[in-house]
């Protein structure tokens, strides 16, 4: 009997990386809804506390790595200062709260694509921080997704309003949140390249340390906000929204190990377009399971949106003949590598996928 071959090799280990990363980002976003939007119990109460959410997976993905950590004998002592752990988490704990808070006042699917106009703050904060210089398809890129976006949360259906207020969907708090955590998401991962820029550091290592400051800042805040006890009580008393946070944490911390051996195996171009994948599967999920209607403008929005991503992915895919010096300006400059962060998922595979 003949041996599998490499390319058999390669088609196994992509079916496992679309498969792990589908399979668990799209159930976090599913949950993650759930949780944020859908009433609890007889009384139909509403679960308010997102920091306690970011607390949880945070903590879950912290021990997580440890274990990893101690099984595999490497080195457990912080590589980097302290203090550049503590600060990448605080902007990422900003992030994440953002996020979640977003979601009482927009639906899934308009979070969801207004991410993909992280490229806007990717590239500002790259050139402000980094210093780096983008082509002029990559602008051209960015304003075609950013307007696509923009039509996407304008021109909401009537029908889909949120549960925490009576106005439309697109409410100015709501758009100020998903704008918070578009700029929020942008510093991280450029901030954190500029951190930890020349540690010999493991992925799990920094992994470890960046949640166990997470875990702290927020358990932190939730004291001094009062907010810890009553979390604590509304999951005693619903158990099925313990059951809800407990899956949220135990995929969101999955999808990381997925993440990482995603770029690692196959790279940042091939990640990007499966999240870009990953991204309209979701809203399409949302839509039926949590009866999202789309206007005709959010239609045309989001064929914008995704239409400029895929075509991105196969132009940079396409066959060329760079010198090497292009190629490693290219790969470094290019934000569609850092659309779903999670080349910013290869340096902060901690974030929410989401």
């Amino acid at each position: 009997m003949a041996e599998p071959s490499d390319k058999d090799h390669k088609l196994w280990k992509g079916v496992v990386a679309v498969a792990g990363i589908m399979t668990t980002l799209v159930t976090y976003g599913v949950l993650q809804e759930k949780i944020m939007r859908v009433p609890y119990g007889e009384h139909k109460d509403y679960f308010k506390h997102s920091l306690f959410l970011v607390f949880c997976n945070r903590i879950t993905t912290s021990a997580v790595s440890a274990g990893v950590l101690l099984a595999s004998k490497k080195t457990v002592d912080p590589v980097a200062p302290v203090y550049t752990y503590c600060l990448v988490s605080i902007t990422n704990i900003l992030t994440t709260t953002c996020q979640y808070e977003a979601l009482k006042y927009v639906s899934f699917p308009v979070q969801t694509l207004a991410k993909c106009a992280k490229m806007i703050p990717v590239m500002v904060w790259g050139t402000i921080i980094m210093q780096k210089k983008y082509k002029s398809h990559d602008y051209l890129l960015a304003v075609l997704v950013t307007l696509g976006c923009s039509i996407f949360v304008l021109y909401p259906a009537s029908a889909d309003l949120s549960p925490y207020d009576n106005g439309r969907e697109s409410t100015v708090w709501g758009v100020s949140l998903m704008v918070g955590y578009l700029g929020f998401d942008g510093f991280t991962s450029t901030f954190q390249d500029k951190l930890f820029k020349g540690y010999n550091m493991d992925i799990h290592n920094q992994i470890f340390y960046t949640t166990l400051c997470s875990c702290i800042l927020s358990l932190t805040g939730l004291i001094i906000q009062g907010h810890l006890l009553p979390a604590i009580d509304f999951v005693y008393v619903h158990k099925d929204c313990f059951f809800d946070i407990a899956f949220l944490s135990t995929v969101a911390t999955a999808s990381q190990f997925f993440i990482s051996y995603t770029i690692r195996t196959f790279g940042a171009l091939t990640f990007a377009t499966i999240m870009t994948t990953r991204q309209l599967v979701s809203i399409m999920l949302s839509c039926v399971w949590f009866s999202h209607p789309l206007s005709w403008e959010q239609c045309i929005g989001a064929v914008l949106v995704f239409g400029s991503i895929y075509a991105r992915s196969f132009l940079r895919n396409a066959p060329q003949k760079p010198s090497t010096s292009e190629t490693v300006e290219s790969r470094s400059s290019s934000p569609t590598t850092q659309l779903s962060s999670p080349g910013n998922r290869s340096s902060s595979p901690m974030k929410e996928g989401p």
